[in-house]
């Protein structure tokens, strides 16, 4: 099985990550909140984000399938974390649609998106609460 991905400290609580596929690279920091600098996403970050980009990608993938319209989707990400232990405890995600879709096509994606597989990788425990807006 191939490696997705190497992970190297950079100091100051910093990681530089490469994707070895494509080559590309994105850094991390630890939060504010956590004894970082927070001048880029922090690991939790990036988990709440994946879920927002893995559900619209797969809305994407069956946009195509299905011949409906996907030029104008867009996420915002909400990260709530809790203590003892420190984790994610809530991901909040408004889906924010300005395409025409009719009501079937609505139930259609809105279920493509919440059974992402980031979804369905996360742990029982923490909250989705994923809201769709349509403009």
């Amino acid at each position: 099985m191939e490696m997705t991905s190497n992970i190297q400290y950079t100091g100051d609580l910093s990681t530089s990550c490469n994707h070895l596929k494509s080559g590309t690279s994105i850094s991390t920091d630890a939060p504010l909140d956590n004894n970082g600098k927070g001048e880029t996403f922090s690991p939790t970050d990036l988990v709440a984000t994946a879920l927002a980009s893995c559900m619209i990608t797969v809305m994407g993938i069956k946009a195509e399938q299905d011949s409906i319209p996907f030029k104008q989707v867009s996420a915002h990400v909400l990260k709530v974390m809790s203590s003892d232990p420190r984790r994610i405890s809530k991901i909040e995600v408004e889906m924010v649609v300005s395409e025409k879709w009719t009501e079937k096509q609505r139930v259609i994606m809105e279920r493509t998106g919440l059974n992402c597989p980031v979804a369905k990788s996360l742990h029982q425990d923490l909250e989705q609460a994923i809201k769709f807006t349509y403009k």
